[in-house]
């Protein structure tokens, strides 16, 4: 028995409520509009050369419980608006109705002028001084982290620089062991030849790298998502909801070829974080970063395996460590609903019986 009816009539039937409904699609994405990058009201309160600090407003200033402000350190790799990325999936606003005075910081987009630039002077010097600013505003000497991804293991390095500026790091789908054996990027990685890639392009292109991230799931990725985008175009809703998606996938920045060269050789390559020798400007040892910790993770994270980030577990110089797992994979982790309701509250709690 055939899985469809080939009657002649019943194929045409079909085809017409597919040309129907691809029609109303189309009229769907004409009227589209703006696609937004971002969703919560937020203020500048630093700018330095390509790097933004915001502070985001809360329309309900009471509903600020916490006596320490929390800044979101995300990656160089992708646009941080993922964390705030529409009403109802806003990691962002999760965190502001769990009480939290949130920061964050946009690294903005690399230029040829950013060619030099290395993990010193990201870590011990834009993130330090964005640190320094949140610090001044509010008249103390330590912040709440919460570093997410490649942010993470820029937290997890500045905390262990700068224990005290930190009074509490949290980290999400953070990589401390680079080399674990489910890890698929780690073992194309191991192959490049980062000085070549840096000493011919100079800053490293963002679309080369996103090209990298989709083919680790090429038919998920790149295939079957288009293949269901047309139960899609005939919701608005859903629609934008999918544009919002595919327009942060495609945004990449450039990174800057020196930071580059030293993340893949040092970090994957060498996996230096874990197993000792990592310098930026001077030493990083995981066993000084002596404050708090919450180690936030994807049970399906397939850029960040799960035993990647759990390799934190011991190392660290904390008696005060704590897991938390999220049955979701790497994206899933921000937008999900079922991330919005359980990660940043705990995240809040986590973080007030510290305050």
């Amino acid at each position: 028995m055939l899985p469809f009816d080939m009657r002649p009539d019943a194929v045409m039937q079909e085809l017409m409520a597919y040309g129907q409904k691809l029609s109303h699609g189309m009229k769907n994405l004409m009227e589209v509009g703006e696609i937004s990058s971002g969703v919560t009201p937020k203020t500048v309160v630093h700018q330095e050369d390509k790097l933004t600090l915001y502070r985001f407003q809360n329309p309900n200033k009471d509903a600020v419980t916490s006596k320490t402000p929390l800044l979101i350190v995300y990656a160089l790799v992708n646009r941080p608006y993922m964390t705030d990325i529409q009403e109802n999936r806003s990691t962002v606003r999760a965190l502001m109705d769990a009480g939290q005075d949130v920061y964050l910081v946009d690294w903005g987009y690399p230029d040829r002028a950013d060619r030099y630039l290395t993990l010193d002077d990201y870590i011990n010097g834009y993130l330090d001084r964005c640190v320094d600013v949140i610090c001044e505003r509010h008249r103390i000497k330590k912040i709440n982290i919460l570093g997410i991804c490649q942010g993470g293991t820029f937290s997890l390095c500045y905390s262990a620089l700068h224990p005290d500026k930190v009074k509490n790091l949290v980290t999400m789908v953070t990589p401390v062991d680079f080399q674990t054996p489910d890890n698929m990027l780690s073992h194309w990685v191991q192959q490049v030849d980062a000085d070549l890639v840096v000493d011919t392009l100079g800053n490293v292109p963002g679309e080369m790298l996103n090209w990298t991230f989709l083919n680790l799931k090429p038919y998920q990725l790149m295939g079957q998502k288009y293949l269901g985008l047309l139960d899609t175009l005939d919701d608005p809703d859903a629609l934008k909801n999918f544009l919002r998606m595919e327009k942060w996938i495609f945004d990449s920045p450039d990174q800057a070829g020196e930071a580059f060269r030293q993340f893949i050789k040092d970090f994957y390559q060498q996996n230096k974080l874990l197993k000792g020798g990592l310098e930026i400007g001077e030493p990083v040892s995981l066993k000084a970063i002596t404050m708090p910790v919450l180690n936030v993770f994807a049970e399906q994270d397939h850029l960040v395996p799960p035993d990647a980030s759990r390799a934190m577990r011991g190392k660290l110089g904390t008696k005060d460590y704590t897991e938390l797992s999220f049955p979701g994979g790497h994206i899933g982790i921000y937008v999900s609903g079922k991330a919005q309701k359980t990660v940043p509250p705990a995240i809040g709690k986590w973080l007030d019986e510290r305050d």
